[in-house]
């Protein structure tokens, strides 16, 4: 019924195996090598046509320094930090009262609001692009922070309830019951029951999360338009200029650009990973 593992197969499949891994792997970093490589390049080496060929002249520092000092990527990296930050906060915050309250409730109302938000993610957002931006217009929060923040938290808050709530399911109602007996309040059986048994599971929401608000493009095309509250990721497609693109600044803020969400993920991967396998064994 199930595949069997690699390790039992046989001498030809595991060669077949190792040659796949290597062929994909390859295929998945190509094209980050040739943003690091053209990163580095200078504007003859690119306009000549060596986009895969050894850098006649690295030129690290100076593309570095350029992207901060002649864009302004600087000013999108803090808008980018100053929107999703708060917004992954808030969607986690509320999807995990959200998901306390479908877990460990029952009301008649339960199933339906889970359905409510299952349902939610599998709207496609691009339709919602027209109400949302006329939206925000009419709470005058277009063009600014707060309209990202806003809609970032509305449209997550689907995802992340439903990640929490299927986490908090599997504690044992036993022991809110115990701690209920005692005369704890539902606010701390949530503070300090809940929450100490659910954190894998927070630390892997908070990556997930923060990643997909970081890496937004389309909301960030739609809700702002400013380069004052522009994210990083609208910020790199304005530095393209009609006529000429600075091929080696644009790569150069890509590579800036993904290092906070990357450092993130290494900074977390013990809790990352122990949040995503939390129940898969016993």
């Amino acid at each position: 019924m199930f595949p069997l593992p690699i390790e039992k197969r046989g001498r030809t499949a595991k060669i077949s195996y190792r040659v796949a891994i290597i062929i994909a792997l390859l295929m998945w970093l190509l094209p980050l090598l040739a943003v690091m490589l053209t990163s580095i390049r200078s504007i003859a080496d690119i306009n000549a046509g060596n986009y895969w060929g050894v850098p006649s002249s690295i030129q690290f520092v100076k593309n570095y320094t350029d992207v901060f000092t002649t864009t302004p990527m600087g000013q999108y990296l803090i808008n980018s930090i100053l929107i999703a930050v708060p917004a992954a906060m808030g969607a986690v915050i509320l999807s995990t009262l959200a998901g306390f309250a479908l877990a460990k409730y029952q009301f008649k109302a339960n199933i339906w609001i889970f359905a409510l938000f299952i349902g939610g993610n599998f709207v496609p957002f691009q339709i919602l692009m027209i109400p949302v931006r006329d939206l925000s217009m009419s709470l005058g929060i277009y063009d600014t922070r707060w309209a990202l923040i806003f809609f970032h938290v509305a449209f997550q808050a689907g995802f992340c309830t439903l990640f929490m709530r299927n986490f908090m399911v599997a504690i044992p109602d036993a022991l809110i019951e115990s701690a209920r007996v005692e005369g704890v309040s539902e606010f701390k059986i949530f503070w300090y029951v809940i929450l100490p048994l659910v954190r894998p599971a927070l630390a892997a929401l908070c990556v997930l999360v923060f990643t997909f608000i970081w890496n937004d493009y389309f909301w960030a095309l739609v809700l702002v338009q400013s380069d004052t509250v522009r994210p990083v990721t609208a910020g790199l497609s304005s530095l393209q200029g009609q006529w000429l693109a600075s091929w080696q600044l644009l790569s150069a803020g890509a590579i800036v650009a993904a290092l906070p969400p990357v450092a993130l993920f290494f900074t977390m991967q013990k809790h990352f990973i122990a949040g995503l396998t939390l129940g898969a064994v016993k």
